[in-house]
């Protein structure tokens, strides 16, 4: 483990998978925008439950936004928050930047730390005064405390996901350093006897116990499925980028496809089947590598 994460993270996910398939989606689905029309019906699969909500992407409409202090020419969609009883340990937004858009000190708590996946047109990324060109795929990863900014500088409108997170130390653990990664050049890890039916894309080391989020990208071919029940302690977030499938969620099975956002506390049961015609491929945010907080107010 010392020398895995001794390396840089893109050798450490190579070194493990030089042989698993290597696909390059189309496009990255996201919020539909605009108002229907007055004669639409109000029939929908937007649900929040005990155990786990579905905002599905026809919900994700202008006068749901959200905006930000100290941010030029933006806008977002506030898909997951802290919920005391349901999901605890995160946030997630669809950013839109317009040209020139951006914000200098996104976030100015220096115990939390920051993944972006970018699903439409470029920004640039500074972190700790270096910056990144990222494009539709790209990923970064900010450490909690480095100093970091975002802007549009091309022409039209940028998208991209952010998720937050407070970092949990530990001792004689320090800061991961910042990952800046693009998801066509990761080979995808293809899940034991699957024959590459479920595989997942993977931007931080599972190795690394300086971690305690991963981001990934889970891609299954038509036909692929979870098998069974899947019940565990990892709170989730699950973003459809492309095709559809059919997800258990607790004791419901739900259609689900691009632009629809799954929301899970921990334990929730969940599986999938994903019947195609396409693959059928989400964005997942999942908390790791950490004790079970007993007090989680002190």
């Amino acid at each position: 483990m010392d020398d895995m994460i001794g390396k840089t993270h893109l050798e450490g996910i190579s070194d493990m998978n030089d042989t698993a398939p290597r696909t390059a989606p189309a496009t990255y689905a996201g919020p539909v925008t605009g108002l229907p029309p007055q004669t639409d019906l109000t029939t929908d699969t937007a649900v929040f439950t005990e155990a786990y909500a579905v905002i599905p992407a026809s919900t994700m409409r202008d006068i749901v936004t959200s905006f930000l202090p100290g941010w030029d020419g933006m806008r977002m969609w506030m898909i997951a928050r802290p919920l005391s009883g349901f999901a605890e340990t995160f946030s997630h937004y669809i950013v839109e930047l317009t040209e020139g858009g951006g914000c200098d000190n996104p976030d100015d708590d220096p115990e939390v730390q920051h993944s972006l996946f970018v699903t439409g047109g470029e920004i640039r990324v500074t972190i700790d005064g270096t910056d990144h060109i990222l494009t539709p795929g790209g990923f970064a990863y900010i450490p909690p405390g480095t100093p970091w900014s975002v802007r549009n500088d091309a022409a039209g409108v940028s998208g991209f996901h952010w998720w937050r997170k407070r970092w949990q130390a530990v001792e004689g653990l320090s800061r991961p350093e910042p990952i800046i990664a693009q998801e066509q050049d990761i080979a995808p890890i293809a899940m034991p006897g699957t024959n590459d039916a479920w595989a997942t894309t993977r931007f931080m080391d599972p190795a690394d116990m300086r971690h305690d989020m991963h981001i990934t990208v889970v891609t299954f071919q038509p036909g692929g499925s979870i098998p069974f029940a899947e019940t565990h302690v990892m709170e989730h977030g699950l973003f459809v980028i492309e095709g559809k499938a059919v997800y258990r969620l607790n004791r419901d099975w739900v259609e689900v496809g691009p632009g629809d956002y799954m929301w899970l506390r921990a334990f929730c049961p969940q599986a999938c089947y994903a019947g195609g015609p396409g693959r059928f491929r989400y964005l997942l945010y999942k908390d790791v590598n950490r004790h079970a907080p007993l007090w989680p107010n002190r």
